[in-house]
């Protein structure tokens, strides 16, 4: 039988740890249901060879977002969550040696684009203003409410906001905002980098997306104690203290719905009832695999599907004085590489890398003493059955040779430990379809809209949270969507009783 105060959650992603506490402050008895044997998703860690490794996402930003459910919840963050701010958000690396700092502190940053890039005094400040600027009006609005919901009009004020907004960010690319702003087209290459925190093309994504680097420039960088995976540990923890029920090696096999309501999952065969069902899982499968809904799943791959990417996780046994926390060795022709990803959907021969190395935080705790654990990530085209075993072994290749000449040292020699993650596996490990890390791209002006919403008028008492439905990927915007559809619960549930 049904019970209206019971919700399951399928999937312990980050997006569903959140969704579950939320649910529970509101005195349902959730209970999430999770097809790996730990918790997180992505945001998931391993060890090898006594080195330390975030699986997963490496970026930390608006802690005020994991802030928030613990204050919801009563409970002191303090115990079981802690982070400090960084001095310097990335460095940056260039062919021709150009080495770009990325302080903290706007003034320093811009001294550094002065200085090095030959722009012009005031472009940085005047640029983060303006995105400081979009991500209030506008910002506020798509990551904060549904854009499904005719209620949004007037809760977020929306016609306001886009009417205090220029139109260039709507109908020009995020490339085209940024090469108007700066004149090195280093810099704007290191603005355009900013469209793959939600796996897109800056060549084709809208300017709106100018708002991203204002969460890292304006409201700053922050560090994990413990790495990412602290993020997981804190709200699993949380969950647990508030009488979340967990379900792990537990993979639903199929959503129960009774003419236009879902009612319950099927697990390991056996029917499980609750009037609140949110899926966590991408949403391409919940449809095709959960409710068998061919139909619907197909019209979602109209969508152009995010990048993914290719990770090789290194345990380098010496320290190298010139990285930092993040790091990023631009490819020569950008435009070339996100031409290979999206279009051509094929490995490009000079990818731009991306090394994460948390021992920088923590030494002797992340790594062994005197030696450094290296997320190293390219960029890669979401998998339509490229052959990933030769990819693996080219980009292994153009890895090391950019490294090698950017770094001037030999790099290989140092790798002591490694592991490989490829879009096939991202997929494998956590459903994930095509391995894509965002579910869809932002590269056309309507894709905030197209996004599949927190909720669906075909079913009662289904909802959505996570990187595949809105407001889109990456740890602060999965956390947003587990406020949103806990919100329009609440005020489903509300309209109820009062019927």
């Amino acid at each position: 039988m049904q019970d209206s105060r019971k919700a399951i959650i399928i999937g312990a992603g980050v997006a569903g740890l959140a969704a579950a506490i939320r649910l529970t402050v509101q005195g349902m008895e959730v209970t999430v249901f999770e097809k790996n044997s730990y918790p997180g998703g992505k945001l998931s860690d391993f060890e090898k060879g006594g080195y330390h490794f975030d699986a997963g996402p490496s970026l930390f930003t608006q802690p005020q977002n994991i802030e928030e459910l613990f204050a919801l919840a009563g409970e002191p963050i303090a115990d079981y969550f802690q982070y400090h701010t960084l001095p310097v958000s990335c460095n940056y690396f260039y062919e021709d040696g150009t080495v770009i700092n990325a302080y903290s502190d706007i003034d320093l940053f811009e001294e550094e684009l002065v200085l090095k890039n030959g722009e012009l005094a005031g472009s940085l400040l005047a640029y983060l203003k303006r995105s400081k600027r979009i991500y209030t009006h506008i910002g506020n609005i798509f990551l904060n409410y549904s854009l499904h919901k005719k209620s949004t009009l007037w809760k977020a004020r929306i016609f306001r906001a886009i009417s205090a907004t220029r139109w260039s960010y709507l109908f020009r690319s995020m490339h085209e905002v940024n090469k108007a702003q700066f004149k090195n087209p280093k810099t704007v290459q290191l603005f355009n980098r900013y469209a793959t925190y939600n796996g897109s093309n800056p060549y084709k994504a809208p300017g709106m997306l100018s708002l991203i680097p204002h969460l890292e420039h304006n409201e700053g960088i922050f560090y994990p104690k413990g790495g990412m995976i602290s993020i997981t540990n804190a709200l699993y923890r949380l969950a647990l203290k508030k009488g979340v029920q967990f379900q792990f090696n537990s993979p639903v096999e199929r959503i129960i719905r009774k003419e236009r309501k879902v009612t319950g999952v099927v697990v390991d065969g056996k029917n499980i009832f609750a009037g609140i069902i949110v899926s966590n899982m991408d949403v391409f499968y919940t449809y095709q695999k959960l409710l068998n809904d061919q139909q619907k799943a197909k019209k979602i791959l109209k969508q152009e599907r995010s990048s993914s990417a290719l990770v090789f996780y290194w345990g380098i046994k010496k320290e190298v004085a010139q990285l930092g926390l993040h790091n990023i060795f631009f490819s020569k022709e950008y435009n070339a590489e996100f031409d290979h990803l999206f279009r051509l959907k094929k490995m490009y021969h000079d990818p731009t890398v991306y090394i994460n190395i948390t021992s920088k935080c923590e030494k002797g705790l992340q790594a062994p003493e005197g030696k450094e654990n290296w997320f190293v990530m390219v960029n890669a085209p979401a998998n339509t059955g490229q052959d990933w075993e030769t990819y693996r072994e080219k980009y292994r290749s153009s890895i090391i040779q950019k490294l090698n000449r950017l770094l001037q040292t030999n790099i290989e020699p140092l790798i002591e430990v490694e592991e490989i993650l490829d879009p096939i596996m991202i997929e494998s490990k956590t459903a994930s379809y095509m391995g894509s890390l965002y579910g869809t791209s932002s590269n056309s002006k309507m894709a905030a809209f197209l996004r599949h919403a927190n909720f669906t008028g075909a079913l009662n008492g289904l909802y959505f949270v996570g990187g595949s439905v809105h407001p889109g990927g990456g740890i602060p915007l999965c956390l947003k969507s587990a406020k949103i559809m806990s919100d329009i619960v609440m005020e489903d549930n509300r309209k109820m009783r009062s019927a």
